[in-house]
């Protein structure tokens, strides 16, 4: 499969499924130019991502950013894709075990043909872990539509009966879900199995005649095929740039198609670093601000700006404030708040939660022990604000956030969206 063709594939596999899964299952195909054609490459996207957060961008907590070295980020991108290529052969495996139990009919072939397809949108998903606090809420949106192209896929590709469709992707995804962890285990990474639950109960499929599938258009995986659905017109786009050869134009037209199955209906221009900078306070309380920074960056056609603030005072008394515009990508967040649920754990030093308030989805933790924390809020379903830091208490973390203007930030939700 060539670059088009590859393009066309993903393209259509996310945005008309209903129509590609059957053009994908009627494909003749082998192993080697399945891995070679499409999985090998779509499936480098997450880990190259997270190369990019973990050794280059680092995470930063207490005004402190951490950086894996470039050696061991390296080694750990390697061992990440060696273990994905094998994840997807092993469930190809397992899928063609299972289709006598929902009396489909076993093909390797096919069996790796529905697995490759259907993880396209969490592989390309993945690259939003670039994204600060965010990205594994974009990752569980992938994950979640995954689940949906799994559904409509194995009644094509293994041809189960459309009755019996919601089991046999039950049983598969619960089964990934275990076998992702082991994964995830093996690389120091262990999130996924909260990943799945989430997604699992993100799926509500209300019925299905076999070519159409009806869904409960309230439900997290009702939204997801609406959001399929505004991006098909992208996808028209895409494939005019795919027949003009011109390479550039294709780059565009995907990120114009990611940003129609974001929700924003068009691309989303994130406020210039001057713009985000200026909301970051001189002081916060008795604090003064040390330093401050922003940049806007893109990839794929979406952008996305960020501006950050050290605060230090007295008595070791340390606060880093973050103020990002999610840009191109605020309708993943609109998704993933959506869908993020709602918990509270405690320790024997601290608590975290997460919990809705007023329509935003706030994160918070808290440590009595080191008297250090964050407090992150999501504005208008686009922007992040959060503080972290040493503290006297949690109180003081949520005023720093507070002493941005939040009803600003979310009247500036609309900014720079051009509808096409």
């Amino acid at each position: 499969m060539d670059s088009a063709k590859l393009i066309a594939r993903a393209k259509n596999i996310l945005t008309t499924p209903k129509t590609e899964w059957p053009v994908a299952a009627a494909e003749p195909a082998t192993v080697n130019n399945l891995y070679l054609g499409y999985i090998a490459i779509i499936a480098a996207l997450p880990v190259i991502a997270q190369f990019i957060k973990g050794s280059l961008i680092g995470t930063s907590f207490l005004g402190v950013t951490v950086r894996a070295g470039i050696g061991a980020g390296i080694g750990r991108m390697i061992l990440g894709y060696i273990l994905s290529l094998v994840l997807v052969y092993v469930m190809a495996l397992i899928i063609n075990a299972l289709a006598g139990t929902f009396g489909a009919k076993p093909n390797l072939i096919q069996a790796l043909k529905t697995v490759a397809y259907a993880w396209t949108a969490w592989w390309i998903a993945g690259i939003g872990v670039i994204v600060p606090w965010l990205g594994l809420l974009i990752v569980l949106v992938g994950g979640v539509y995954s689940i949906y192209l799994l559904y409509l896929g194995l009644p094509h590709t293994m041809q189960c009966p459309p009755e019996k469709a919601g089991g046999y992707t039950a049983v598969s995804v619960i089964i990934a879900i275990v076998l992702g962890w082991i994964v995830s285990l093996i690389l120091g990474l262990i999130f996924v199995g909260a990943l799945g639950g989430a997604a699992m109960s993100g799926m509500h499929v209300t019925g299905s005649n076999g070519d159409t599938v009806t869904v409960d258009g309230n439900s997290a995986l009702g939204k997801l095929a609406a959001m399929g659905q505004r991006a098909e017109q992208a996808g028209k786009e895409l494939e005019a740039a795919q027949k003009s050869g011109d390479s550039a134009a294709q780059s565009a037209a995907m990120g114009k198609m990611m940003g129609a199955m974001s929700g924003s209906n068009g691309p989303v221009e994130a406020l210039a670093p001057d713009q985000i900078k200026a909301f970051l306070p001189a002081a916060v309380g008795n604090l003064k601000r040390t330093a401050i920074s922003a940049e806007r960056n893109g990839a794929m056609g979406m952008q996305v700006s960020e501006a950050s603030a050290e605060y230090s005072g007295d008595d070791n008394q340390h606060i880093t404030l973050e103020v990002t515009d999610t840009g191109g990508a605020k309708g993943f967040i609109a998704m993933a708040s959506a869908m993020a649920p709602e918990e509270e754990k405690e320790t024997e030093t601290g608590y975290e939660k997460t919990y809705s308030d007023n329509g935003n989805l706030i994160h918070e933790e808290w440590d009595h022990q080191s008297k250090s924390g964050e407090y992150s809020v999501i504005v208008g379903k686009r922007f992040t604000v959060k503080a972290n830091g040493n503290a006297d208490s949690i109180d003081e973390l949520k005023a720093a956030v507070g002493s941005i203007d939040l009803g600003k930030l979310e009247s500036m939700k609309d900014s720079g969206v051009k509808s096409e």
